[in-house]
């Protein structure tokens, strides 16, 4: 099995195969916080990176992501790698819930969790990364940031998208769920929103 950090207990009745974003690794304090709230609730947690970013960590140089194709090929191998289909969630920061959405149906798992979905590239609407979606079957819970730039809820509702997807917005986030101070919100609040909507949403599966 390739690098990874897990969380939670071995008995766990589901697991969650968790893919970090394009930019950060899975060790992030996004990633770890998200990892123990989700475990700390009874469900394992499996967090894991795709090739360049382990090439990252092992030259120290920073490389763009691997081509779309390379990284559906690493999560399916994960999938398989960790076992029990009937049981497991897959999912992902940013571009890693992307490419779970991109699996989910070949790999015939239970759900698929996308927290902060890259619908578009910022300040290019245009260039929606949605088409996918609009026919995918796996039950999806997407959680989002209202100010999120890679798409803004009077975007994404114009969005024809399956009614498989189930999207969950936090007040004032943006891509990492950070809101502003004189919202009267914390990135913690948000954070602790989204991971009890995970929890139930895996808990539902």
């Amino acid at each position: 099995m390739a690098s990874v950090l897990i969380d939670g207990p071995k008995t766990a009745p589901k697991s969650f195969l968790f893919a970090h974003g394009a930019g950060a690794p899975m060790d992030t304090p996004f990633m770890k916080r998200v990892a123990e709230g989700v475990s700390a609730s009874g469900f394992r947690v499996i967090r894991f990176e795709f090739p360049y970013m382990q090439r990252r960590r092992e030259s120290g140089k920073r490389g763009a992501p691997d081509p779309q194709p390379v990284l559906m090929k690493s999560f399916h191998e994960m999938i398989d790698e960790v076992g029990g289909r009937s049981s497991l969630v897959i999912g992902g920061k940013s571009m890693g819930g992307r490419i779970a959405t991109m699996v989910a149906d070949d790999a015939a798992v239970l759900g698929v969790v996308c927290l902060g979905y890259p619908f578009h590239p910022p300040g290019q609407p245009a260039k929606t990364r949605t088409r996918h979606l609009e026919a995918l079957r796996t039950p999806t819970l997407i959680v989002h940031g209202t100010r999120d730039s890679f798409g803004l809820p009077e975007d994404v509702e114009t969005y024809k998208l399956s009614r498989a997807i189930r999207i969950e917005w936090l007040d004032d986030g943006d891509h990492s769920f950070k809101p502003r101070v004189r919202s009267g919100r914390t990135e913690a609040d948000n954070l602790r929103a989204a991971i009890a909507l995970v929890v139930d949403f895996i808990g539902a599966r």
